[in-house]
């Protein structure tokens, strides 16, 4: 299921509307507390980039299991990384051991009754959404495959993740499966397209497979070139690799 029905061309259509939506989110915010969206030097972004290896929120077990999702959801093909290779775990590992785990500028206050798509997010904060689906969905995979999640193999990981992408899976203790099943793949695409600032998209796969230039501060001499690839290398927040700092 994963690498048919959640394909690269669905990711990709997907990501493109990302950063909109994350600015569009938080000027409303801003707004609701009397304050401007636009201040100078206010943006959301870690105080230094994210390095590093090891897990600040995810236990061996929920590691285990998010990898093996995210090699589902996002594999590595001849187009190039998958989101395990480009680091996605650690953008989904420090952004639930953040605010937004912590569920900064989410409505949390209950009661939860099972809701309409239309009336949002109806769960607790995504760390702990996270926390108890896991357990959730390994459970479920015992149940139904013999095996935790991360042990099963390729086709039956599939197979799970059609379930809950469907909602026909029943997670004892959890959030709704397809509830979870959205929030899971949104992440991924998030942390495969983010800014490499964040701890995701390492070296720029999800930039270079789409062709997206970064951090450019000039764009004038492609501005006019309809239709074709555009000729540098992307570029993030902090520059990149091929750059030497003084």
């Amino acid at each position: 299921m994963a690498r048919q029905r959640v394909s690269r061309r669905r990711v990709l259509g997907a990501g493109a509307g990302l950063s909109a939506a994350a600015l569009g989110s938080r000027s409303v915010a801003e707004q609701l507390h009397q304050r401007m969206p636009w201040a100078p030097s206010a943006a959301d972004r870690p105080e230094a980039p994210v390095t590093g290896a090891g897990h600040f929120f995810f236990t061996p077990d929920e590691a285990a299991f998010i990898e093996a999702a995210l090699a589902r959801l996002i594999p590595s093909d001849e187009q190039g990384p998958g989101a395990v290779e480009a680091g996605v775990a650690r953008f989904l590992d420090r952004q639930l051991a953040g605010p937004y785990g912590h569920g900064d500028h989410f409505y949390l206050k209950g009661p939860r009754p099972k809701g309409e798509p239309t009336q949002g997010w109806q769960m607790a904060s995504p760390a702990e959404a996270y926390r108890a689906a896991i357990v959730a969905v390994n459970r479920y995979a015992a149940d139904a495959k013999g095996k935790p999640f991360a042990r099963l193999s390729p086709a039956d990981q599939d197979a799970v993740l059609t379930a809950l992408e469907k909602g026909e899976a029943e997670l004892k203790g959890g959030p709704p499966a397809k509830a979870f099943f959205e929030l899971l793949l949104q992440n991924a695409i998030e942390g495969f397209f983010a800014d490499p600032l964040y701890g995701g998209n390492r070296d720029m796969a999800g930039w270079k497979l789409i062709g997206f230039p970064g951090a450019r501060y000039d764009y004038r001499d492609y501005v006019g070139k309809h239709g074709q690839p555009y000729p540098l290398p992307p570029v993030g927040l902090m520059g990149r690799p091929g750059w030497s700092r003084r």
